[in-house]
């Protein structure tokens, strides 16, 4: 069975660093693409980064770039967000995702967790 969990989020002060987990299983995660997203109160899910499941390409959105970082290691199967200089309007339930095809920051992918929060106070 293919299965996600998230983990790492929780309350931090503005400027501070949180680092999440994406823990995989039921599935080799080398063969897929693996994003973050988030969804604020009252608002969409957007894209936050993603890595390649081929070249180890990754990308970030606008908003977090310079300050998050997406990594892999895939002899744990695991997958993480690194988070510094955390800002208020990071707030937000953080997903990771898994997609059997190219990395891309679109709300289309085949497999998602239960999310985990991270909270910024100002």
């Amino acid at each position: 069975e293919v299965q996600l969990v998230e983990s790492g989020g929780g309350l931090v002060q503005a400027g501070g660093s949180l680092r999440l987990y994406c823990a995989a299983s039921g599935f080799t995660l080398d063969d897929y693409a693996i994003g973050w997203f988030r969804q604020a109160p009252g608002k969409e899910r957007e894209g936050v980064s993603c890595t390649s499941s081929s070249d180890g390409r990754t990308y970030y959105a606008d908003s977090v770039k310079g300050r998050f970082t997406i990594s892999r290691d895939n002899a744990k199967n695991t997958v993480y967000l690194q988070m510094n200089s955390l800002k208020p309007e990071d707030t937000a339930v953080y997903y990771c995702a898994a997609d059997f095809a190219i990395c891309e920051l679109v709300d289309e992918y085949d497999y998602w967790g239960q999310g985990t929060q991270v909270t910024v106070s100002s």
